[in-house]
């Protein structure tokens, strides 16, 4: 990056001996980092991302396994949040945190449905950029018919709403691929897709529909930055339009284009969940929160222990990562350097 500040070294006299620079990367990361709430937000979302790493180490079961005579046990602890549950309530101390309406241990399952919601927050940001960036790059810079053509084909699938469009696609995947015949296409996509417990078809829904925004954006930094005096300089030297849009122009954009997607990430994993709720997710026994608050939901006024830890874990991802986001937001202004 060209944007660097000077920090001046002076020896004895006051005579300055070197001078130190201070690249913009690691001016935003001292910032970042004395910013408490996105310190916090990122301390959580690494701690979620070794909980969902080592899970089967974590968990005190696996997420399938079933004790049918255990089925809505409640730990001890909980009779004294809920002290309704006395009434009717099985207490078990095999559970810390009760089990399901078929005997699985909550607290696993949840540990374990980390997976899917980090899974989601790494993929579907990672598709977003590499579309809507590539996408918005070339519409920036080529402009005139083409930039014309390629934001039409933008405003068409924005007309779209986006949940509804991303119901119908899932519907029509698994529609398509609930049967299909061995050795074609679409069975190697459903093998890919139970694979991955039902996440393959949760990856193209939301990329299908994620990228639109981050083209427009990129557009946007695009159009601000391709006439500048080092884009111009860049040609002048000869360097292929290739060449200035991955050298001199992405780098330039980047920053700002990956604060906008971190920002994202609570919304994917919002989808996510959402899908799963209505039985569109992830295939059971594979957990989601998602999943999780959907089968407590029907006994929420009985047994809110099984609602309560999906939602939260839910909760504090979302809260995690938008505490990053606009940490990074703040870190990555280049109005706001030098003032921290």
């Amino acid at each position: 990056m060209a944007v660097q500040s000077d920090v001046l070294k002076v020896g004895t006299g006051g005579v300055p001996l070197t001078r130190r620079r201070e690249s913009l990367w690691a001016d935003a990361l001292r910032r970042l980092l004395r910013n408490r709430a996105a310190v916090i937000g990122g301390v959580i979302v690494f701690g979620l991302a070794l909980m969902a790493i080592f899970a089967p180490v974590i968990a005190p079961r696996t997420y399938d396994e079933q004790v049918l005579v255990d089925n809505n046990a409640i730990p001890a602890w909980m009779t004294s949040v809920f002290p309704f549950m006395k009434d009717y309530g099985r207490v078990s101390s095999d559970y810390f945190f009760g089990a399901d309406y078929v005997g699985r241990d909550l607290l696993s399952r949840a540990i374990y449905g980390a997976r899917v919601s980090l899974t989601v927050a790494m993929v579907a940001p990672l598709i977003s950029l590499v579309i809507g960036v590539t996408f918005g790059i070339i519409s920036g810079f080529a402009g005139g018919r083409v930039d014309n053509l390629m934001m039409r084909i933008v405003d068409v699938l924005y007309a779209f709403p986006v949940l509804l469009f991303i119901i119908l696609m899932m519907a029509f995947f698994r529609g398509i691929y609930s049967n299909p015949d061995p050795g074609t296409i679409s069975y190697a996509l459903s093998q890919a897709d139970a694979k991955l417990g039902g996440m393959l078809f949760i990856f193209i829904g939301i990329g299908v529909t994620a990228w639109e925004t981050m083209a427009r954006l990129t557009r946007g930094q695009v159009l601000s930055l391709r006439e500048k005096e080092f884009v111009e300089a860049a040609r002048t030297v000869g360097a292929g339009n290739g060449r200035i849009m991955s050298r001199h122009i992405l780098p330039n954009i980047i920053g700002v284009l990956i604060v906008a997607e971190t920002l994202a990430i609570p919304a994917y994993i919002a989808t996510e969940a959402f899908l799963s709720f209505i039985g569109l997710g992830v295939n059971p026994p594979t957990p989601s929160w998602g999943i999780m608050i959907a089968d407590g939901s029907s006994t929420v006024r009985t047994y809110p222990n099984q609602v309560l830890l999906p939602a939260l874990m839910l909760a504090i991802t979302m809260f995690a990562f938008n505490f990053l986001g606009d940490g990074l937001r703040d870190a990555l202004d280049p109005r706001l350097r030098g003032t921290q």
